[in-house]
C-alpha cells in the first residue's frame, strides 16, 4: 500500500506537512519528557520562563522535518522539500526571537 501524500511534489504541501509534523513532535515531546510533572498551561508557562529551555525543546521537534525533508530530496520531489525547508526556517527564526526577544 503506497502512502499517496508522499508521491506528490508541492510546494503548499511541504510548507503545510513543515508547519504541522513540529506541532505533532512538540506534543510527543510534552508526553514523553513533561507530562506526569507539568500540564500544558504548565508546560508553555515553564517554556516562557526558563528562555533557555526553548532551543533544548525547538530542536527535538524539528527532527521530524529533517526526516520530511530527507525523504522529499531523495525522491526527487523538491518543491515539496522546499516547502518543508521554508517551513523549518520559519520555526527556527521564531524560536529564536522567542528566545531573545521578551515578550
Amino acid at each position: 500500500m503506497e502512502i499517496v501524500i508522499f508521491k506528490k511534489d508541492n510546494l503548499r504541501l511541504g510548507l503545510i506537512l513543515g508547519l504541522v509534523a513540529p506541532l505533532l513532535s512538540l506534543i510527543v515531546y510534552y508526553f514523553v519528557k513533561f507530562y506526569p510533572l507539568y500540564t500544558v498551561g504548565e508546560f508553555f508557562g515553564f517554556i516562557q520562563a526558563n528562555k533557555s529551555q526553548i532551543t533544548a525543546i525547538s530542536v527535538p521537534c524539528l527532527v521530524l522535518n529533517i526526516v520530511l525533508f530527507t525523504v522529499y530530496i531523495n525522491s526527487h520531489r523538491d518543491k515539496t522539500a522546499k516547502g518543508v525547508f521554508a517551513a523549518t526556517l520559519i520555526y527556527a527564526i521564531v524560536a529564536l526571537l522567542f528566545k531573545f526577544i521578551s515578550l
